[in-house]
């Protein structure tokens, strides 16, 4: 099982745990009534729908009988009103597994619906949206999965994807030369990124080859004379406070790249309601 497998099944499991579906006093105490349902989840506000995998395997692992139909797949747009997905199957079971489900579901689809208006945003330019790794601990597979959702792209998925040379690695190693030429000889092969505070640190990041520099920060006059001074020798990303009302002239510098922290821990989620009906 690959890590971003073994992760969602651990996530699903402690999920579940946390809310002791196990122990639903009310459900329990209902289960006289217990018999074959229906139950529609629908959206109560426009948006762009993820996550409806996690949903499933969530529902699955309290009943693996129910069965599950999804009406609007994984990078669907819906507008309120919409069938998102259709679960048929005990009733206890529905009741028992329905909030830990759609609290996955609605959440990740708070982020590919703001990703979207991110997305949507650069259409007229040539950079690309970024994620970041301001993730939900435990979650950051699925919310990057939102992120593609939403029609976003993913930096790095982890420490070990690629090296990225920071303020404060550059700190410890006293300069961004040093921090780059150990980071080559520890570990060569890896894709290389230095984030620059400046013009001059620029300078000396394109002058050791490396393959991506962040602009932390650079307003965009500053990132327009960086595009200028890179000539293309390496992928630009702008990092640093972007915002839906500044990205397009943020983008308009000619960066590559936009990363953008605000899609994974500042969204809201997107409004769904789950809706039981005896069979």
């Amino acid at each position: 099982m690959d890590l971003e497998q073994s992760c969602l099944k651990k996530i699903i499991l402690l999920a579940l745990a946390e809310d002791r579906v196990e122990a639903d006093v009310t459900t329990r105490s209902l289960l006289v009534f217990d018999r074959p349902a229906r139950a529609k989840v629908r959206a109560k506000a426009a948006g762009v729908i993820s996550g409806t995998e996690v949903f499933a395997r969530t529902m699955h692992s309290v009943d693996p009988d129910l069965k599950i139909t999804i009406a609007k797949a994984d990078g669907s747009s819906v507008l309120p009103g919409d069938l998102v997905l259709e679960i048929v199957g005990r009733e206890s079971s529905i009741l028992k597994g329905e909030r830990t489900a759609l609290n996955f579901l609605q959440r990740l689809s708070g982020i590919a619906t703001l990703t979207r208006r991110f997305v949507e945003k650069l259409r007229p330019y040539r950079t690309v949206l970024l994620d970041t790794r301001k993730t939900t601990p435990g979650m950051r597979y699925l919310e990057k999965q939102a992120v593609r959702d939403g029609g976003g792209s993913n930096h790095r998925l982890n420490l070990e994807d690629m090296a990225m040379v920071k303020d404060n690695h550059i700190a410890m190693a006293g300069g961004i030369r040093a921090a780059v030429e150990l980071v080559r000889a520890a570990c060569p092969g890896k894709k290389l990124e230095v984030e620059v505070k400046n013009i001059r640190e620029l300078e000396e990041a394109l002058a050791l080859g490396v393959e991506m520099v962040m602009l932390d920060n650079f307003p965009p006059d500053l990132a327009t004379q960086a595009v200028a001074l890179n000539r293309g020798r390496a992928k630009l990303e702008i990092s640093g406070n972007v915002t839906l009302e500044n990205l397009a002239e943020k983008a308009a510098s000619g960066v590559d790249f936009i990363s953008v922290g605000a899609l994974t821990h500042s969204f809201h989620s997107l409004d769904l309601s789950l809706d039981i009906s005896r069979s």
